[in-house]
């Protein structure tokens, strides 16, 4: 049985799962993409990465960043060698509103962002 090498320190995956569309202009760049992605592949590929122990840059589309699961709540919460981030979906990204912003709206107030 052959284990793999860890990864090199300092080193980390960018990973993209969201619609084709979106996915296929990160693969451009060298990134991993799962095109058309569904909860279930978001899931798989948030516990394969945190059973290989890698540190990696995960960007959801929208859809995909709300619809929960064991591993990407996990993850979220941990935070530390694996960031998750949220995209905007390609057709309308002029809707789009991470959940960020509610965070510092709350400490911040209101008016923070406008």
């Amino acid at each position: 049985m052959h284990d793999e090498a860890p990864p090199a320190p300092g080193s980390a995956r960018l990973v993209v799962l969201g619609s084709a569309g979106l996915a296929s202009g990160f693969a451009l760049i060298g990134a991993e993409v799962h095109p058309d992605a569904d909860a279930a592949t978001v899931e798989a590929v948030l516990e394969a990465l945190a059973k290989r122990n890698e540190g990696a840059l995960v960007l959801l589309e929208s859809h995909l960043a709300h619809g929960g699961g064991y591993w990407l709540n996990r993850l979220r919460s941990e935070g530390g060698r694996i960031v998750i981030t949220e995209l905007p979906p390609l057709p309308a990204p002029q809707a789009f509103a991470p959940a960020v912003d509610a965070v510092v709206e709350a400490v911040l107030g209101p008016d923070a962002l406008r």
